[in-house]
């Protein structure tokens, strides 16, 4: 359970890494007012260079992505109620930012950033691709908050797991003492049994008659 749940952090956090180095680009159009053609340039030609880069470091990325959603996928095999909960929406914000990326982000890139026109950083820079490299920085930025909350579930299922661990340690089973001997009750003390004296005839009679003839 601890590997796979360490295969998740690294992976999502690899992805997230991968995510911040576009904040060269997306910290000039995203967080910086106002937004100026000269930033807008920098961060088209950014991407530009992205979309020239090599293809073997996409499929290094697919294979880093596939081989954590399928971690992520193996823990729901023990449909415990906390890797449905905690994986389970791992798993959708995992999906959440593939499918993202595969359908906004990459296309966005190959298609409009493979090729920019001759330019100078003062020049105005077309509307089209104005309006794609903000919504880069968006995506990029969506896609970076989900990832960050796969890392919160995460430790939120850690921190779940360890809090009934330490449930389990407190009940401690504990034996019934041995029955100690209740103290004698206080009051008088009983005296002996006096023994019975029983005076008969046949006996006291001959005792009579004797003392009798002697006087």
């Amino acid at each position: 359970m601890g590997v796979r749940a360490g295969i998740v952090v690294c992976v999502t956090s690899f992805l997230l890494g991968s995510l911040f180095t576009h904040w060269i680009a997306d910290s000039l159009t995203l967080w910086k007012s106002p937004v100026t053609d000269e930033h807008l340039w920098t961060a088209a030609s950014y991407y530009s260079i992205l979309a020239k880069g090599p293809v073997e470091a996409l499929y290094f990325l697919a294979a880093v992505v596939i081989f954590g959603g399928t971690t992520i996928l193996w823990s729901l095999n023990d449909w415990r109620a906390g890797n449905i909960m905690f994986d389970g929406g791992s798993i959708f914000l995992f999906a959440t930012t593939i499918a993202m990326y595969l359908h906004s982000v990459l296309p966005s890139i190959f298609a409009k950033f493979s090729t920019l026109p001759v330019h100078s950083l003062k020049d105005p820079i077309p509307r089209a691709l104005r309006n794609a490299t903000l919504e880069l920085a968006s995506n990029n930025l969506i896609c970076s908050v989900a990832l960050t909350g796969v890392l919160a579930l995460q430790a939120g299922r850690f921190w779940a797991e360890s809090a009934d661990d330490d449930d389990d340690e407190e009940f401690v089973v504990i034996e019934p003492e041995d029955a100690i001997p209740a103290p004698p009750a206080k009051g008088r003390r009983s005296r002996a049994k006096t023994p019975d004296i029983s005076i008969r005839d046949d006996k006291v009679k001959p005792l009579l008659r004797q003392r009798v003839q002697a006087s």
